[in-house]
């Protein structure tokens, strides 16, 4: 179904990934944002996340006049669907911070006309869809939730080509109109509260996968195995399945931390226990401090005068965003420790200069400059192009440095070969 009026209300990354791409299909699309600098920005398109393909899709629906941005709700009362997507960060007791949420609804409540369908995109707590839903009742407006599954760095494709659309509603009409919305994958019908559990249960169960690959990987270092054969094995089951079994520095960035806090928020509010999710984050938690121990005893010199090196900074490759980056989590624990910090990254210049401030790190736009003098270097995220680096030049630059491998990206025979110790992350002789 092409050509329906769409309000998008967030011009964040789910939000604006969703505005671009409904205009791609051929949705008259309204994005509205509290952000003024923002709205300006991408209404001179300009993006303002780090998305492959985005910046062509905005300026698109920008030229074909498909895609508008405002701060104006009132922009909003003609839409035939407006999908919320603020952000629904966590508070101190694990809760999700549904402030944001709650005031798009009282916006919207005032200027969409009767018979329009509001789909929560947010992550929410189960039962919020159905408070909104009672909420918006009095005006005719009906209310769907549409949790979204799309990964950084691969949002667009994800968006075009959906393993599932998960629609949680009672009403058919609005449920319908809202999955037409969307390209042909596999449609999920069921109770919004269904729905608001999946979206949480899924991110919790991808979190479980990793703790539990990290944990495999400490006791492989141990008995002289190799965690990426293990998984590889362990892969090659489809009841399994490979996805998410890497070791690696933790797991991070916007939503699988607030994602497993809200899930066992909930629990506790439903007298429900959820142990294996309270693994999960407990693992998690102490997998800096595993990275920095591992520093620590391999260097030849005490870690409180330890020059360190940090390659890469982001949570993940392909993408700027270093929101509870496990990167800057092992970088602030060896800081604690007295390490002086240097860093480089892919991104480093879309990279919030404050936060490296806050996490003792001196950035660096060179990372044979970056590693000059360093004691240790740890590789963070899995940036390919650290393996065309010329460790060469880096052993030259930094003699006798220890290379800690979170990843598992580097060839362990080439940096011997060029006098560097390596350690792996679950591999024999590493940690």
């Amino acid at each position: 179904m092409s050509g329906s009026r769409v309000g998008v209300i967030g011009a964040g990354y789910v939000g604006l990934t969703s505005a671009v791409c409904l205009a791609e299909r051929g949705h008259d699309t309204v994005c509205v944002d509290v952000d003024e600098a923002r709205v300006r920005r991408l209404s001179d398109g300009v993006a303002t996340i780090d998305e492959p393909d985005l910046p062509e899709l905005l300026e698109r629906g920008l030229r074909t006049e498909t895609l508008h941005f405002t701060t104006r709700y009132d922009a909003l009362a003609d839409r035939d669907v407006v999908f919320i997507c603020v952000s629904t960060p966590s508070m101190p007791d694990g809760s999700a911070d549904l402030r944001a949420v709650d005031a798009a609804v009282g916006e919207l409540a005032t200027v969409l006309r009767a018979g329009a369908v509001v789909a929560l995109k947010s992550t929410v707590p189960v039962g919020t869809t159905r408070r909104v839903a009672d909420r918006l009742r009095g005006n005719g407006i009906h209310v769907v939730s549409s949790p979204e599954f799309l990964r950084e760095s691969h949002a667009i494709g994800d968006f075009r080509h959906p393993d599932r659309i998960l629609i949680g509603s009672d009403d058919d009409r609005p449920a319908d109109l809202v999955a037409s919305l969307y390209p042909p994958g596999r449609l999920l019908r069921m109770s919004p509260e269904s729905a608001e559990v999946a979206k949480y249960a899924s991110n919790a169960f991808l979190a479980v996968k990793i703790s539990y690959t990290n944990s495999l990987a400490r006791l492989c270092a141990r008995a002289g195995a190799d965690v990426t054969d293990v998984t590889r094995c362990m892969g090659a089951d489809i009841r399994i399945g490979a996805h998410f079994l890497q070791a690696g520095p933790g797991w991070g960035g916007s939503c699988l931390p607030k994602d497993t806090a809200a899930l066992l928020h909930t629990g506790r509010e439903y007298g429900v226990v959820l142990p294996e999710v309270e693994s999960a984050r407990a693992t998690n938690a102490a997998q800096a401090v595993c990275i920095a121990d591992t520093v620590d005893r391999t260097i030849g010199t005490p870690i409180s005068e330890a020059r360190v090196t940090a390659l890469g900074l982001t949570f993940k490759a392909g993408t700027s965003d270093v929101r509870d980056s496990p990167a800057l989590t092992v970088c602030a624990e060896l800081a604690t420790r007295g390490a002086a910090l240097s860093a480089y990254d892919p991104r480093l210049a879309g990279i919030d200069g404050e936060m490296l401030r806050a996490a003792a790190i001196v950035g660096v736009d060179d990372p044979y400059l970056a590693a000059k003098g360093a004691d240790a270097i740890v590789v963070l995220t899995e940036w390919p192009q650290f393996r065309e680096l010329d460790w060469a030049r880096i052993a030259d630059q930094a003699p006798g440095a220890v290379v800690v491998d979170t990843r598992n990206l580097l060839d362990a025979a080439t940096l011997a070969d060029v006098g560097l110790t390596y350690l792996g992350n679950g591999t024999r002789g590493g940690f």
